[in-house]
């Protein structure tokens, strides 16, 4: 490994070095930020929707890129987690990406995003998870860099395994950072996709994307849909 990913590898061990398993993830995160020298950074786990999780995200930034990637169903992250692959969005500015509803969107709500990777998380064979690292300026990481940064993503499984009771398997809210925000964004929303997909009688699957079609309709956010569907009594078509 490279000096850079040796530093960030150390770094993300001592962050969850005997720190509380709920403090793990937020702690990682700020450890990639620094080691890798990102300005935000995200963890998620169980990224086939409608059962993701989003653990940890750095800042507000963060926060609102794992947010567009959820709503539009499209991005690095997912892409990471569904591939197995490292994925690199280098100048969001000036490269059309992959996807196109996460490029328009990315460049509309976070102008300032010069960067974004996704790093696939792995456990044995299976995929975890991911990790999004975003950076103002692009180019932020070369190809050797981000090969490097796969060290850091094996880092980041093995900082989470000894928290995973905390973190997979607990019967309510994972312990989120920031946690009102992060709640109402993805365990509201899971919760929002049984409750309509019983209403309907449909799969949880197409209660999402019906969902996600009101929000587009509409020009709101999938939090505010998922307030929506929640408000309303159990009898409601």
């Amino acid at each position: 490994m490279t000096a850079e990913a040796t530093k960030a590898v150390r770094l993300v061990a001592e962050a969850a070095a005997d720190a509380p398993g709920e403090e793990v993830p937020r702690r990682v995160c700020a450890a990639m930020c620094e080691g890798l020298g990102m300005d935000g950074a995200t963890l998620s786990l169980l990224t086939d929707t409608p059962s993701r999780q989003l653990l940890a995200a750095s800042d507000d930034s963060a926060l609102l890129l794992e947010e567009i990637q959820f709503t539009v169903l499209e991005g690095p992250c997912i892409s990471a987690a569904r591939t197995g692959e490292p994925v690199a969005v280098d100048d969001l500015r000036q490269e059309r990406t992959p996807w196109p509803l996460f490029g328009a969107m990315m460049r509309e709500k976070l102008p300032e995003v010069g960067s974004v990777y996704g790093l696939p998380l792995f456990f044995g064979d299976y995929v975890l998870g991911s990790v999004d690292l975003l950076a103002t300026r692009p180019r932020a990481l070369d190809e050797d860099a981000l090969e490097q940064a796969a060290h850091v993503a094996d880092a980041v499984t093995a900082a989470l395994m000894p928290a995973r009771e905390v973190l997979f398997t607990g019967t309510g809210a994972p312990a989120w950072e920031p946690e009102p925000v992060v709640r109402a964004h993805w365990f509201d929303t899971s919760r929002a996709v049984a409750v309509l997909a019983d209403r309907r009688r449909i799969s949880p699957e197409d209660a999402l994307a019906l969902m996600r079609a009101e929000a587009f309709r509409t020009g709101r956010s999938l939090p505010d849909i998922t307030e929506d569907v929640l408000r309303d009594p159990p009898g409601t078509p």
